[in-house]
């Protein structure tokens, strides 16, 4: 296993840990997110669900959120983790607000074969709306 693998996997383990404190009651779908900053640090998330439905926020952004609120804005790497189904890939609101921050972004998940996959959040958005949109 090669040593970008590695971090692959390790941030894949970290997501499917961060999904355990989910919030999901309605849903009942378990997601967790791990996003690797530039300096190293990695930062957890969780989808948080709500009754007002358009209320809740997925793992992914409470991820970016927590890094921000520390600071971060610089990212690597963002793994994703669905407990109860591969290739969960970030929603549409994910892969916009992620882009924000860049789209070089490197989006990790588990495919349904157990295989990583890894694609560049620009591939997975194309022709984002972002800051030099304005």
């Amino acid at each position: 296993m090669s040593n970008g693998q590695a971090i692959y996997q390790k941030l894949l383990d970290t997501a499917k840990q961060a999904a355990e404190n989910s919030y999901s009651p309605y849903s009942r779908f378990p997601v967790g997110a791990a996003l690797l900053s530039e300096d190293g640090r990695v930062f957890t998330g969780c989808n948080v669900e709500n009754a007002s439905y358009s209320a809740g926020v997925c793992a992914e952004r409470t991820a970016v959120l927590k890094a921000v609120s520390e600071g971060c804005r610089r990212f690597k790497a963002i793994a994703v983790a669905c407990l109860k189904n591969a290739d969960g890939w970030p929603c549409g609101i994910c892969r916009q607000f992620m882009s924000e921050f860049g789209v070089d972004l490197e989006v990790v998940v588990e495919g349904s074969s157990g295989k990583v996959q890894v694609m560049k959040l620009s591939e997975l958005l194309p022709r984002h709306f972002g800051p030099d949109s304005l």
